[in-house]
């Protein structure tokens, strides 16, 4: 075990400044590129997808909100939040201490970032930007969950309140290093599984039943007001997946070979899954379901990228692909609930999915490269990790939900929802025709 956990915190990098730490310029650009992908994820990919699966009266509130939740987190992210992410004070390997769960303040208002800071063999301001891309994007992925009917200013309280009480802590636990809570218990996500990915989706679940329905849901037609800007939205997620995948391993190595091919191949694998269960399932396949099974097997191989072989990535591409799909089509309308675009399906499906999977197939008898691991007891070992990420985010997503609802109300009213967004709270029309 103490094996397994030096390794995993070499992959993340998350230990701070080793005395011997030198800069190394190949890494350091390609950092800097690779949190741009991942920026690009979010602004303009996520919105595009987002945006054009939405109807045109509420095209540019989803930009808005994406917009303005960088902005929020950028904040929040100076003040205390990469601190409270990546700050390793108070903890101790194979200890529980309250640092475990989340990080100190030490590193609060990013005072000590200056041009020596390192971290691994990248400065430390490069580093902090590429967490910040991912703590942007988490909640970010949430408004899928709620659009079209929360109100402006209660999803930027939300979210911002969000990745105090949720996103920070769980990033923590999972990557914090050494000590960390799911570090000591050997659960393995390389990029993000338990922490954008089912932590997003189950918190846009937990905002799509408080809410409750959008007007009219499910007895009318709400289809896509312009599917290329989806597709054009999912081709850029794609690309800048490669970012957010490779990235996470901090250089430019060997490594970075391995989780670029799973990468690759999990998103293929994926778009042939879904395919498959539409056809099957619905009789024919569509071009919605093409991006969405691009972007399942891509949430399916993150936690997984560094740990499986190309088999293994093949395997969970396929599986996430079905799974994803039916989430999105059966599971939803069974038990009937409004997310609005599927943001549990994908994200919180396809999370889970794939952390689970990580278990069976990063062993070397599978194909893996986590030496000394054993499916069935390493499943288990995930399956902690996922059921501690969905309760402890679904319970602290509600409550907070809840305050907000008492405090300033949570849902647009009916005349603003009837009108659409843009115009209700912006003012604005995606186009002038």
């Amino acid at each position: 075990m103490k094996l397994f956990l030096a390794v995993v915190s070499c992959l993340l990098a998350t230990q701070v400044h080793a005395a011997e730490a030198t800069l190394d310029t190949g890494n350091t650009a390609w950092m800097i590129c690779a949190a741009m992908f991942v920026l690009m994820m979010c602004i303009p990919g996520l919105a595009l997808f987002y945006g054009g699966m939405v109807r045109v009266k509420n095209f540019l509130s989803v930009f808005t909100q994406l917009f303005a939740v960088a902005g929020v987190i950028g904040i929040l992210w100076v003040l205390f939040g990469y601190s409270l992410v990546v700050s390793t004070a108070g903890m101790f390997e194979g200890q529980l201490t309250l640092n475990s769960f989340v990080g100190g303040l030490d590193k609060a208002l990013m005072l000590d970032i200056g041009h020596d800071s390192l971290v691994g063999s990248i400065p430390e301001g490069v580093f902090a930007v590429f967490q910040l891309t991912f703590a942007i994007i988490t909640p970010a992925l949430i408004a899928g969950g709620f659009a079209e009917r929360m109100k402006f200013s209660a999803s930027l309280l939300f979210m911002g309140t969000w990745f105090v009480l949720v996103y920070a802590p769980i990033a923590h636990m999972v990557w914090g290093g050494p000590g960390a809570l799911m570090v000591n218990w050997g659960v393995l996500d390389f990029a993000g599984g338990t922490a954008v990915h089912i932590n997003s989706g189950v918190a846009a679940l937990a905002a799509a039943l408080m809410l409750g329905k959008r007007k009219g849901y499910p007895h009318v037609a709400m289809p896509p007001h312009n599917l290329g800007f989806t597709l054009v939205g999912a081709g850029l997620l794609w690309v800048g997946w490669f970012g957010f995948n490779v990235g996470s391993g901090l250089a430019a190595n060997q490594g970075a070979g391995v989780v670029m091919l799973a990468t690759m191949i999990a998103a293929c694998a994926g778009i042939v899954g879904w395919l498959l269960s539409e056809t099957v399932m619905l009789g024919r396949p569509t071009a919605l379901g093409a991006a969405s099974g691009a972007l399942a097997g891509l949430v399916g191989i993150t936690p997984a990228c560094a740990f499986v072989g190309p088999l293994g990535a093949l395997a969970i591409g396929l599986l996430t692909g079905a799974a994803c799909f039916f989430a999105v089509t059966r599971l939803k309308q069974a038990l009937g609930y409004d997310d609005s675009l599927d943001v549990f399906g994908l994200h919180g499906v396809g999370g889970i999915v794939g952390a689970l999977l990580t278990g069976v197939f990063a062993a070397p008898a599978l194909g893996g490269y986590v030496e000394g691991v054993r499916p069935l007891a390493q499943l288990l070992v995930q399956l902690k990790g996922v059921a501690s990420t969905f309760v402890y985010c679904f319970v602290v997503s509600w409550a907070i939900l809840g305050a907000i609802k008492l405090v300033i109300g949570l849902r647009a009213s009916r005349e603003d929802e009837e009108q659409g967004l843009d115009l209700a709270e912006h003012n604005e029309r995606a186009y002038n025709l």
